[in-house]
């Protein structure tokens, strides 16, 4: 049940003596208080008056107050510790995922990645608290309560030691059962998160093509499976506690029974009777605490697991910049053998190239030709497979490096746009800009209609205005326009969401914002290329030509080719 990545936690083991000692604490705590009442009970039995039981009745209250005390002391500790944990796994996890970059989330979706830093961590925190005391309890307490019912009673202690071991044997082979379960219902609910999350972005498309409803009932679908998931893996939980409530209270009535018929015949005094009475449902008290956290305990297991297995992989972090790269007509860039091959096989493979200085750079290609996998990797959000990028003479395995993404501006596809005012999603890159730089922008990037419709100050995306997904792309080009100190400029399809005309207006605006600038732009747009130094023709994940357009045109079978196709879409 415990996970051994835990250990690799900061303080993990740190933390176990001082668990250690609170259980064997809250294990004396038990029988002192069992001692001391059955003490007091016996002294009234025997006819003593009240005011000669009062020691042993303090005995036993200051007993119970120390036993609510240990309890007090582990759990305002554990909360501590393990939301201190989870805050520190929750940064690690999500600086780990900026570094893997758009690959983690392609593969996982999301939706699912979302829920797995959100919820996921949660779950984790409840998971360490339930591990860190719980298990220990299990382990610690029964053996020291049942020293104690040893010394006052044997053969009760005989009974109890026998069914122990079943009361364990029945609760690993549920355990086992309801933990393939439970991990299927964790991967239903990633599942569904990615649908969800998928049928959101997604509803104003289906509701315009009219697929709304059908769509809805694939969401209906999914989250059914949800639910069985979840009632399955709560019926074999509940099951479990079951069992072990059964064979703790069979087997407190067997001692109950026992100790009853011995006392009748004088076989047994009645203060080791009533110890070993009290004591017995302790003993069973920690292990039936911990079946009934048992679900939860295994959805966080799971939960953790998923996270250390993106926590696992491995990034090549190759030379760390000391300052960002500001580029100049000297700069250099060299592309030496670059791949990115994905699990499926597909990607992206030997691209050279070599440039100096300021330069406009057009990827085109086909769809799935690869041209947002070498973005993405010039832009320092994937790692090659393999390959090298010198830049300036200095040589890098990898751009996932924090000074270097500090130096570019990268416009994707899909802009996001944060949860704030619609100035601060345009002040991305420049957070300190002033109104009247931000408002050039604006009417650079045709946002004017928008800014006099809601205002600057007005929140958008989740928590606002929705945007369409025109508006987002203009959003991102403002970002562009806005952006002084940063001269490496990563754009793909940056007008892909505008009609022809907008399109045309915008790139007006644009092509000045490229000058004395390096610029690499994956795009499907015919009317682009005249305007770019170089174009890098992609084909199926090779390179197929590099050259300027009228080169290629003149020379390039394949470009030829691709052109043609380009005009007959346009």
């Amino acid at each position: 049940m415990i996970d051994k990545a835990l250990f690799r936690l900061d303080g993990v083991r740190k933390a176990f003596p001082l668990l250690g000692l609170l259980a064997l604490l809250q294990a004396l705590t038990i029988v002192g208080q069992a001692l001391f009442l059955s003490a007091s009970i016996t002294g009234l039995w025997q006819g003593k008056r009240f005011t000669e039981v009062i020691p042993t009745l303090i005995g036993f209250a200051l007993s119970f107050l120390a036993r609510e005390g240990v309890n007090f002391i582990r759990q305002s500790f554990l909360d501590k510790f393990s939301y201190k944990l989870a805050s520190e796994l929750r940064g690690n996890l999500l600086e780990k995922i900026f570094n893997l970059g758009p690959d983690i989330n392609s593969q996982m979706g999301s939706g699912s990645l979302t829920s797995t830093v959100v919820s996921g961590i949660e779950q984790v925190e409840n998971y360490i608290k339930l591990v860190l005391s719980k298990v220990l309890n299990m382990m610690m307490i029964p053996v020291f309560v049942w020293v104690a019912i040893v010394f006052l009673d044997w053969q009760s202690a005989i009974v109890l030691a026998i069914a122990f071991p079943f009361a364990i044997i029945f609760m690993i082979l549920l355990g086992y059962m309801a933990q393939g379960r439970a991990e299927r219902q964790y991967q239903s609910f990633q599942m569904l998160s990615n649908h969800f999350l998928d049928s959101l972005r997604g509803l104003s498309t289906l509701k315009y093509f009219g697929l709304s409803k059908p769509y809805a009932n694939s969401v209906y679908k999914t989250s059914e499976r949800f639910r069985k998931a979840t009632i399955s893996t709560l019926r074999v939980a509940i099951l479990s506690t079951f069992a072990l409530d059964f064979f703790a209270t069979l087997s407190v009535a067997i001692v109950a029974l026992f100790l009853g018929l011995r006392l009748m015949s004088g076989g047994i005094l009645l203060f080791p009777a009533l110890a070993a009475l009290i004591l017995a449902p302790e003993y069973f008290l920690p292990l039936r605490e911990f079946a009934g956290d048992y679900h939860a305990t295994l959805n966080g297991k799971n939960a953790f697991a998923s996270i250390m297995r993106i926590m696992d992989r491995e990034v090549t972090l190759g030379k760390t910049l000391e300052n960002k790269i500001v580029w100049t007509d000297d700069s250099h860039l060299k592309l030496e053998n670059l791949s990115k091959v994905y699990d499926t096989g597909r990607g992206i493979s030997g691209v050279h190239l070599e440039l100096t200085g300021f330069k406009k750079v057009a990827l085109v290609g086909a769809s799935g030709s690869g041209k947002s996998t070498l973005l993405s990797m010039l832009a320092g959000f994937l790692q090659p497979s393999s390959g090298q990028v010198t830049i300036n003479h200095q040589v890098f395995e990898t751009l996932v490096d924090e000074k270097y993404r500090q130096s570019i501006q990268f416009i994707p596809q899909k802009t996001y746009i944060f949860s704030a005012t619609l100035r601060e999603n345009i002040a991305f890159y420049q957070p300190h800009a002033s109104d009247e730089q931000i408002r050039t922008a604006v009417k650079l990037a045709g946002l004017e209609d928008l800014v006099a419709e809601i205002g600057l100050d007005s929140l958008v995306g989740s928590a606002g205005r929705t945007l369409s997904g025109g508006q987002s792309q203009r959003l991102a080009l403002a970002r562009a326009f806005l952006s002084e100190d940063r001269n490496i400029l990563f754009l793909d399809e940056p007008t892909a969401h505008l009609d022809i005309e907008t399109e045309l207006e915008i790139k007006n605006n644009l092509l000045p914002l490229l000058d004395d600038k390096l610029v690499f732009l994956a795009t499907h747009r015919l009317h682009w290329l005249p305007q770019m130094d170089l174009v890098i023709v992609l084909n199926d994940g090779k390179v197929e030509g590099v050259g300027s357009h009228e080169e290629l045109l003149s020379q390039n079978a394949y470009y030829q080719r691709l052109i043609a196709d380009m005009k007959g879409g346009n």
